[in-house]
């Protein structure tokens, strides 16, 4: 065999299938490939380009007689909490006037929206308790703000029904990012700490308000449910035709924290006691997922530990 012939014919039909594939007919599709590819991942970046620190907290009303943990001795800790872990959204539940205005001077870089559960003002009445939602105002712009009673006429202020003990309140907020320009709903509640029908009846009228504020939305659900996930509520809350979904099992990453929301200022707290929740929409979607522990010196800022999601928003 010839193979100097061998080699001049290999490398002859190797130079014209290079030519074949560099020329004008296999450059254009090439190109026009490559083109479509790079203009398109700006696209699939753009689906979601709001990444949201989420926190719900309890942060316990100012009883004098919590004594050492009565609300003057904690309310720092509170503040680093949501300072330490940059929470964009915190929805607080039993929220004083009082405590509200503390946190805002401690932290100018939120403002809060909300109604008091009793009379649907924001007067600083001492009895007024919130389930108010802050934000961060130099991030976000609030545009729009309700808050209905949880009970069968929910546009009755001060309502309430079933067999709770208390009005209970859902206040929500519609808000745009100033950077992205993608716009959200966040929904923040406290079920009643008695009523079990109350508690069934408020999941399911959350449900549908949500159906009807938030069709075509991210939604965002933060709150004290009071109930835990072996529980009528939270099954109703996260059943297969719900909107809504558990941050916790939604999140890429496992969960960080123990596993019970409710510490009664003790440690470790009460085992499978997690009655805090984060939800989201399948508009949303749930990178990490915590519930925080942190004590300074066995003090913790709340008898409940607060619970903190990273959201992403989809367009």
């Amino acid at each position: 065999m010839d193979w100097s012939l061998a080699y001049a014919s290999g490398h002859s039909a190797k130079n014209e299938m290079m030519n074949l594939l560099f020329s004008k007919k296999t450059i254009l599709p090439l190109f026009f490939l490559t083109s479509c590819f790079l203009n398109f991942q700006p696209f699939l970046q753009a689906q979601e380009t709001s990444s949201l620190q989420v926190m719900t907290f309890n942060i316990r009303y100012p009883n004098p007689g919590d004594g050492f943990n009565y609300w003057p001795n904690r309310k720092e800790l509170v503040a680093s909490m949501m300072r330490f872990y940059e929470a964009d959204l915190v929805g607080v539940q039993e929220a004083f006037r009082s405590q509200l205005d503390e946190l805002t001077e401690m932290l100018p870089e939120y403002a809060w929206t909300g109604l008091c559960r009793t009379d649907g003002s924001q007067h600083p009445d001492p009895d007024n308790e919130f389930s108010a939602i802050l934000y961060r105002k130099d991030r976000f712009e609030l545009l729009n703000s309700e808050t209905f009673w949880l009970s069968p006429n929910p546009s009755e202020v001060g309502s309430k029904s079933w067999d709770a003990a208390l009005p209970r309140i859902v206040s929500w907020a519609k808000f745009r990012d100033r950077q992205s320009g993608q716009e959200w709903y966040h929904f923040n509640t406290h079920f009643d700490h008695r009523g079990e029908q109350a508690r069934l009846e408020s999941a399911r009228l959350i449900l549908q308000k949500i159906k009807e504020i938030a069709p075509n939305h991210p939604a965002i659900l933060t709150g004290d449910f009071n109930c835990t996930p072996t529980d009528p509520p939270y099954r109703l809350l996260t059943a297969e035709d719900s909107p809504m979904k558990d941050a916790l099992y939604a999140s890429q990453q496992p969960h960080h924290g123990p596993m019970s929301t409710w510490s009664g200022f003790q440690f470790p707290g009460v085992p499978d006691r997690r009655i805090d929740f984060v939800f989201i929409n399948e508009r949303a979607r749930v990178l990490k997922h915590a519930i925080l522990s942190d004590s300074w010196s066995g003090r913790f800022p709340s008898d409940h530990l607060p619970v903190l999601a990273r959201v992403g928003i989809k367009r």
